[in-house]
């Protein structure tokens, strides 16, 4: 699941996916990731992994991180 976030990370930002191994980087402080690319990121999540994120409980440290985001989309899942 990670190499699959990593490749949407990067499709959203135009970046490698490898500028993503660091699962525990936190991808806004480190400027990877902005408000633009986490719109289109967070709608390639939902097809992706057929989950619903409600843009109104987005909490960006809760998804500040690829080890994060994974902790995340498992729980939508098993909603």
């Amino acid at each position: 699941m990670q190499a699959q976030i990593q490749e949407l990370l990067a499709q959203a930002t135009g970046r490698d996916a490898a500028d993503f191994a660091d699962v525990t980087m936190d991808l806004y402080a480190d400027g990877l990731l902005d408000s633009m690319a986490t719109v289109q990121f967070l709608l390639s999540l939902q097809d992706e992994f057929d989950i619903q994120v409600p843009v109104s409980e987005f909490d960006r440290d809760a998804w500040s991180t690829v080890e994060k985001i994974e902790a995340r989309v498992k729980e939508l899942q098993n909603d």
